[in-house]
């Protein structure tokens, strides 16, 4: 588009072109998204028992908890026994290295955590069970 200023010579409106920038912008989200790696917790707080023996794990996919009334908490939401292995099936579809980390409540039974851990390794996934150094 051509102007005419006060002298009557004609300029061309001076613009910036935005599209190498908002290339790099869009290359620069997927890597993000794609090194990104999604943390998903159990949705409930749980009072974990103490161990001598405790180990820090510091890198996990998914949080599963059971609470101090046997329910289970998996990806926030509540889920029944019989759902714990297809849930994590579709999820080790997702992410093929999924890891389980079980937060069971000090008061929940014993049964129900033998039962998840069943489900755990009916799925194929690696777990372990979340709990409080004991120099607490």
């Amino acid at each position: 588009m051509r102007s005419r200023n006060l002298l009557g010579t004609q300029q061309e409106d001076a613009g910036i072109d935005m599209t190498p920038m908002l290339d790099i912008v869009f290359i620069m989200l997927i890597f993000f998204i794609v090194s990104t790696s999604f943390i998903r917790e159990a949705g409930i707080d749980v009072n974990r028992p103490n161990a001598q023996t405790s180990e820090s794990k510091t890198k996990s996919a998914v949080m599963l908890a059971i609470s101090a009334s046997n329910e289970i908490w998996l990806d926030r939401q509540q889920v029944d026994i019989r759902m714990v292995r297809p849930s994590l099936e579709r999820m080790k579809a997702e992410q093929a290295d999924i890891s389980v980390v079980v937060q069971a409540d000090e008061d929940s039974t014993t049964g129900q955590l033998v039962k998840v851990l069943d489900q755990l390794r009916l799925a194929r996934v690696q777990y372990a069970v979340a709990t409080r150094s004991g120099a607490q």
